[in-house]
């Protein structure tokens, strides 16, 4: 075991919510290509794509998260946050295991919305550190999360 392992340095951890029996877990994102499980049903979580987060979680998940968090603030009647999907499950994949991508339903926490001032959508947010870094509102090119996410 090498000292920064000892540490602890090699640990890159997040809070999310099990999609399956919706239990909360601290995940290893550092390890995503291992498929880390979850604790209660031991379901795989899948961190090579955007992950669902709930209104209720969002700022647990960005506070308690050891690695840079993009939020994709999106509604499913949104034609732009349609556009975007293909291009952050892309950039998502070529994150794995350095960043957690996120996907927060508006409609479902319009109260999310107002205290992020989110006044038009597709909205990304860059958390780092438990805060905001960066935001882009409107669809961009994976070119243009690239840019965003060089803020780091």
């Amino acid at each position: 075991m090498t000292d920064s392992a000892t540490q602890g340095h090699d640990t890159r951890s997040a809070t999310l919510r099990c999609p399956f029996c919706l239990k909360l877990n601290r995940v290893d994102v550092a390890r995503a290509d291992d498929r880390p499980k979850c604790g209660e049903c031991g379901r795989p979580f899948l961190l090579d794509r955007p992950v669902k987060i709930s209104g209720e979680d969002l700022e647990r998940i960005v506070a308690e998260s050891e690695v840079p968090v993009l939020v994709d603030f999106y509604a499913d009647w949104c034609g732009p946050c349609k556009m975007m999907a293909p291009i952050l499950d892309e950039f998502a994949s070529d994150h794995t295991g350095e960043m957690l991508v996120g996907k927060l339903d508006t409609d479902a926490a319009p109260a999310v919305s107002v205290k992020y001032g989110i006044r038009g959508i597709p909205t990304l947010i860059l958390f780092n550190g438990g805060k905001e870094v960066a935001r882009q509102s409107g669809a961009v090119p994976k070119k243009g999360l690239d840019e965003l996410a060089a803020v780091l």
